[in-house]
Order: structure tokens, then C-alpha cells, then sequence
């Protein structure tokens, strides 16, 4: 694997290490089945793409691009919390009507940055290479976003927010209005999915209505293929453990596609996804029982 191509899994992973994030809360603390991140990512990259090139402030646009996605997570909750929706269809309906919302925003299917200021413009005026830029302002962005998100799950609306995915009865039972914690907890999840796509979007150089297909597969083998490389015993190893596997879930994919011995293709993406995530479902389990049957001699 070429130095080009190492560094160009690491910047991906990063960024979806940000849709980790987002899916370890709707998925692990909310126990919220969501599919609408397949529509919040290109939704994040349709709202600041349309903005930037308008002229508009990119780090402005970036922070707009947040706020449509948890937009959209809050109207996943609202359907399932207030219009008694089942959430995994509440998720599918918000993410087919985000399709012709991000043709809307867009006006055609794909919006191109090519020559746009972008939140990366300021690092490539330091004489950088181009493959390093994006992987150290992402690498900043990443590990802030997962501190603050440390931060906020251990605060006491985030012990609110897990014991509502934990227990929703003994959380109301002790006060908690389980109602706003999804709302509130979908809603920041979308807008880490957004922000990714916000950023994919600057630094791949365009937007595409059809670019959030497959991210809801791509964030589950992140978070439980971390879970399976690192205990997650506290929250703090949990989030780590969800970029680590975003990271390491990209660097495999990239060996595969460019080790010439495997003779797999770009069109073959899918099946190793498929396969990694299958892996990261049954290697817990098997290195539980192998545990079990050691202990039992």
C-alpha cells in the first residue's frame, strides 16, 4: 500500500469516526434503531457544498450543515416519541423524504468544490502536501468532538440520556423525560453524521446526492468492529474504541482493494464490508466461549 493511500484510509477513517460517533449514541446509548443517517451525511454535504459555492463562509457552513442534520435526527424522534411511530420505520420514512430534500438544496444531483474555499484552504496555505492536510485538521476535529462527546455523556443530562436507553421505565420513574432525551439524543447524533458529510464533501471536492449509501453499514462495522478490538467498559474507551474501529475498518478495506495477491476490485467493496462486519459480530462471541472452555479445564 502506497504512502498516499495509507494516509488517504487514515483521513476517511476519521471522518467516519465522526458517523461512529453519532450511530454509538442512537445505536448503544438510545438503543434507537437509525437509518437516517443514509440521508444526513449527503444532507451535511449538500447543505455546505450549496453554501460554499455561493460564497458563503465554509466554517459557517459547516456549522449550518450540523444543524440541518440534527434537524433531521429531531424529526425522527418527534415521529417516534410523539406520533408513536415505530423508530426503525420513523428512520426509513425521514431518510427517503432527505433524498428529494437534498435534491432540493442542491438543485441537481451533485454540487463540485474544485477551486472553492473550504475549511482545508487555510492548512494548504502552509506549503503542506495535499495528502497530509486532511488528516491532521481531521485528526484536530475528531478527537475534539470525541472529548466534548466524553465530556457530555458523563455530565448529568448524559447519565439522563443513558438511562434512558438502559431503562426508559425506572428513568421515568426517576424523573427523566425519556421524550426529550431521544429528541435531544437523535438529533445530536444526525449532527455528527452531518458534520462527517459536511467535511467528506470539502475534501473530496463535490457533494452527491447518492454519496450517504451504505454509510449506516459502514458506521455499524465501525462501532462494533471497535467493540471487539477494545473493551469498552467506560465511556471514555467506548468512544475510543468507535474511532479506532472506524480507522482500522478503512485501513482493512484499502488493503484488500490495492493487495494485488487478493485480486479483489473497487465493485468488490460491498462483499468485504459485508464480511468485516461479520467477523465484528461473531469474534466477541467466539472469543467468549473460547474464554468459557479454557476456564473449564
Amino acid at each position: 500500500m502506497s504512502q498516499i493511500a495509507f494516509l488517504g484510509a487514515i483521513e476517511t477513517g476519521l471522518l467516519f469516526g465522526l458517523v461512529a460517533f453519532g450511530i454509538y449514541i442512537s445505536f448503544r446509548i438510545l438503543d434507537f434503531p437509525d437509518l437516517t443517517v443514509d440521508g444526513s451525511f449527503p444532507l451535511g454535504a449538500a447543505v455546505s457544498a450549496s453554501l460554499i459555492v455561493t460564497g458563503f463562509n465554509p466554517w459557517l457552513a459547516t456549522l449550518l450543515a450540523m444543524v440541518a442534520g440534527a434537524a433531521a435526527g429531531f424529526v425522527t424522534a418527534w415521529m417516534n416519541v410523539r406520533l408513536k411511530i415505530l423508530h426503525l420505520l420513523a428512520s426509513i420514512l425521514t431518510m427517503i423524504a432527505l433524498y428529494s430534500i437534498n435534491l432540493r438544496i442542491m438543485g441537481r444531483p451533485n454540487v463540485a468544490l474544485l477551486g472553492d474555499t473550504t475549511v482545508l484552504t487555510p492548512l494548504e496555505a502552509y506549503g503542506l502536501p495535499y495528502y497530509w492536510v486532511a488528516p491532521l485538521a481531521f485528526s484536530m476535529v475528531v478527537l475534539l468532538v470525541g472529548g466534548l462527546l466524553v465530556l457530555f455523556l458523563k455530565s448529568e443530562l448524559g447519565l439522563a440520556m443513558r438511562a434512558t436507553g438502559a431503562n426508559p421505565r425506572m428513568a421515568r420513574a426517576q424523573g427523566v423525560a425519556t421524550g426529550g432525551m431521544i429528541l435531544l439524543g437523535m438529533a445530536l447524533s444526525n449532527a455528527l453524521v452531518a458534520l462527517s458529510g459536511s467535511l467528506f464533501a470539502q475534501s473530496q471536492g463535490s457533494a452527491d446526492v447518492t454519496m450517504g449509501v451504505g454509510v449506516i453499514v459502514v458506521g455499524l462495522a465501525s462501532v462494533i468492529g471497535g467493540e471487539a478490538l477494545l473493551s469498552t467498559r467506560t465511556i471514555l474507551l467506548a468512544v475510543i474504541a468507535c474511532l479506532l474501529g472506524s480507522i482500522f475498518y478503512r485501513l482493512v478495506i484499502a488493503f484488500a482493494l490495492n493487495a494485488d495477491f487478493i485480486g479483489l476490485k473497487a465493485q468488490d467493496l460491498n462483499l468485504v464490508t459485508a464480511a468485516l462486519v461479520t467477523l465484528a459480530i461473531v469474534l466477541p462471541q467466539l472469543k467468549r466461549d473460547a474464554l468459557a472452555k479454557w476456564r473449564s479445564r
